[in-house]
């Protein structure tokens, strides 16, 4: 995978912007991110007590690497009531996948950036 297979899911721009365009701390922010979506993700269903508090941290972190659109499938997630939020919860695991594609893309990326030296 590189940076050809981004669907757009984030926007790079942002996170290329927080980092000043540090291949390293970029990567580090990225795996955090990786990190946060597999602690948080099983999380995020109406079954588990914390949802509301999953969909909050993963918008914070979808913000900050410029995932817009899953920052703000979280936010509709986080404010509606435990009956509706199920099928809001599932836009989120959606968006979130394809925040990993495009992370997993990037990473890519930045190896072989790395690997050009």
């Amino acid at each position: 995978m590189a940076r050809r297979d981004l669907s757009g899911a984030v926007d790079f721009a942002v996170l290329e912007a927080m980092t000043a365009g540090d291949d390293a701390v970029t990567e580090e922010v990225l795996a955090l991110f990786v990190e946060q979506a597999a602690l948080w993700s099983p999380m995020l269903d109406v079954r588990s007590d914390g949802w509301r508090d999953a969909a909050h941290t993963v918008r914070g972190a979808a913000a900050g690497i410029g995932a817009g659109t899953l920052a703000q499938a979280c936010q509709a997630a986080e404010d509606a009531d435990k009956a509706m939020a199920a099928p809001l919860l599932e836009r989120v695991r959606d968006a979130l996948d394809a925040v990993l594609g495009d992370v997993a893309a990037y990473r890519h990326e930045l190896m072989l950036r790395g690997l050009r030296g």
